[in-house]
């Protein structure tokens, strides 16, 4: 052993590299529950409140809700903001006038119906000639679900084939005076609509026989009578009128 090692008893020891300290794992984001609903505000000095109001009146909003209350037998974990992101996105297109998903909905919705009726009509059908309350019963939901498929695909053909619309002017033809009113102004009142009367006069000429005069203004004349009044001793002494 030398005398370098002997002076200096820590050089005999081999040295060892330290190992590196290990890098503290990264923590995953905790996902919100599924029933979280993100509210943005407007700005930042916009009040909770106000934010919370307007989104209770969105209909994504309110209609995510209901399908995610709906969903719940079968998709566990449908969450509500992804739900409210695809509504709205499916509204913006219908805003757009892309109706693509609409057609394909009724046309769904119509099958499912269709569906329903015949299943309907085949419970009916197996109660036929033992339990015909059964039978009413079935086939009346039968029919109603008939009727709705029906209204389904009517609405449909209406979406896809639009009736045209025809704008037609108005004519005011009369012979007389006439009021029209084509504004949107309020109607007049019935006491400002004065109608003059149409008067006929009728002229006794030389000869006996009598002409009408349209549109003329009669005067007044006076009247001839020819029947006398009573006598006294004429009259009855009660004044019934009986003798």
């Amino acid at each position: 052993m030398g005398a370098s090692q002997l002076d200096n008893p820590l050089s005999a020891i081999p040295h060892v590299k330290p190992k590196p300290k290990a890098k503290a794992a990264k923590s995953k984001p905790v996902p919100p529950p599924p029933d979280c609903l993100e509210i943005p505000r407007q700005s930042a000095a916009e009040p909770m409140a106000d934010a919370l109001g307007r989104a209770a009146l969105r209909p994504s909003v309110k209609a995510a809700i209901t399908i995610q209350k709906l969903s719940k037998t079968m998709l566990r974990e449908v969450r509500l903001m992804p739900l409210v992101n695809e509504l709205q996105a499916q509204a913006d297109q219908a805003n757009k006038g892309n109706l693509q998903r609409t057609e394909a909905m009724l046309m769904i919705q119509a099958h499912t119906l269709d569906s329903i009726f015949n299943e309907m009509a085949r419970i009916a059908t197996l109660n036929i000639g033992e339990y015909m309350g059964a039978v009413e019963t079935y086939m009346r939901l039968a029919l109603k679900a008939q009727g709705q498929c029906r209204a389904t695909l009517e609405t449909l053909a209406q979406i896809k084939n639009p009736a045209p619309v025809a704008f037609f002017k108005q004519a005011n033809i009369a012979n007389g005076p006439q009021q029209v009113n084509n504004g949107a102004g309020a109607a007049p009142r019935a006491e400002n609509i004065e109608n003059q009367p149409n008067e006929i006069l009728a002229l006794e000429q030389r000869d006996g026989s009598t002409q009408v005069d349209f549109g003329a203004t009669a005067t007044a004349i006076g009247a001839h009578s020819n029947v006398a009044p009573l006598g006294a001793g004429k009259r009855t002494a009660n004044g019934s009128g009986k003798g």
